[in-house]
């Protein structure tokens, strides 16, 4: 059993040792339902295409299905597994038939991106990607109303 409270002669002084209580555990989070986001996520299911250079400066492309897509990001699911390492620039387009989507910067070809989350398949699961739309949604619908009525 360990005494509470004890003296001790260390060096010719006394030192009083005061058991005290550990602090508490921090409370485990909860997770809120609560969209946190800036812009509405949407829900589909389209076939899409990304292009990049590899290390060696050869072009790569792969043919993905985008998941979800906001106005600043879509996130992607490669059936075969592919290899681009996290922040590599990757140019991303919706495949012809699946340019209808309400997203008006991406209804015309190709949207350079960034790759700010890569998940690796389990299961049946395919890899994922997360990308990061390099535009600014507001500016890019200005300067399309500005060429639309020059």
């Amino acid at each position: 059993m360990i005494p509470l409270l004890s003296n001790l002669n260390i060096l010719g002084g006394d030192v009083k040792h005061i058991w005290t209580d550990l602090p508490k555990p921090m409370p485990t989070p909860t997770r809120t339902d609560a969209n946190e986001r800036g812009t509405e996520r949407r829900t589909v299911a389209l076939p899409a295409r990304l292009t990049w250079k590899d290390q060696r400066g050869t072009t790569r492309f792969a043919t993905v299905v985008a998941r979800n897509v906001s106005d600043f990001g879509v996130f992607v699911e490669c059936q075969s597994p592919v290899s681009i390492p996290l922040f590599r620039l990757v140019q991303f387009q919706f495949e012809r038939d699946a340019r209808e989507i309400d997203v008006p910067h991406m209804q015309h070809g190709r949207v350079l991106s960034a790759v700010y989350r890569v998940s690796p398949p389990v299961g049946s699961r395919p890899q994922g990607l997360a990308l990061r739309l390099m535009v600014e949604p507001r500016r890019q619908a200005v300067q399309e109303q500005t060429r639309a009525t020059a």
